[in-house]
């Protein structure tokens, strides 16, 4: 409407979608990623998740865990479940989308790749670590969700560069895999998974520390930044 403005350098955004009843992760689902650490690309979905207690705002925060020292940051894109439903058809799985928005799935590689008996869990869920936002774009919005390109910065040194287009699993197929194990209801966030260049892979590693601003953008989608504090 242009009415109830209110001038953006005295808002704070929040994510948009802060409490969901499920946040969906997918592994392995860019075949680069999977390059840069030998292993072969999944026949299959590789699913886990993170609590929706992860999720902060498109500026806020990454909090570093005291239990950790093996921070690394992954771009993302999620999409945004607007319409419930269970065994969904690939051909209608898009139907079932309202939109989509970037994420930033951090994660504490020792926890996840050495400790607690190298589940993944733990070491995805920390306090903090999914920056969400800066606003779900509605999917008829989005020309090609499949043919965006996605970066991730580290203090302005680019990590990540990449394209949707190099998914394994596109958004149609993950929605149909995830529903044949749950029902999938608005609100529900599915993350996508993550191109090569995250921080554990390179050569010497490299690990977020406190005063690092890390850049997350998706064409189309826009731009998180979030500093670690």
């Amino acid at each position: 409407s242009g009415q109830h403005r209110v001038p953006r350098g005295a808002t704070r955004l929040l994510a948009p979608v802060g409490d969901p009843e499920k946040l969906i992760c997918v592994g392995l689902n860019y075949r680069d990623h999977c390059q840069e650490q030998g292993l072969r690309v999944p026949k299959e979905p590789v699913i886990f998740s993170k609590f929706p207690s992860a999720i902060t705002g498109p500026f806020d925060d990454i909090v570093h865990p005291q239990d950790s020292t093996e921070v690394d940051w992954e771009v993302e894109l999620a999409a945004v479940i607007g319409k419930r439903g269970r065994h969904i058809e690939e051909s209608a799985a898009l139907e079932h989308v309202v939109g989509f928005t970037v994420a930033n799935d951090v994660s504490a590689r020792d926890w996840q790749m050495r400790r607690n008996g190298r589940q993944w869990l733990l070491g995805k869920t920390f306090d903090t670590f999914c920056p969400l936002g800066p606003a779900i774009v509605t999917r008829e919005a989005v020309k090609d969700v499949h043919n965006l390109w996605i970066r991730c910065s580290v203090n302005g040194r680019p990590m990540q560069d990449s394209s949707t287009r190099h998914l394994v699993f596109g958004v149609p197929a993950l929605v149909a895999w995830v529903s044949r194990f749950m029902t999938l209801v608005p609100g529900d966030i599915l993350l996508t998974g993550t191109p090569a260049g995250v921080g554990v892979f390179r050569k010497p590693p490299v690990f977020l520390k406190p005063g690092d601003e890390v850049q997350c953008e998706i064409e189309e989608l826009g731009t998180i930044c979030n500093r670690v504090v």
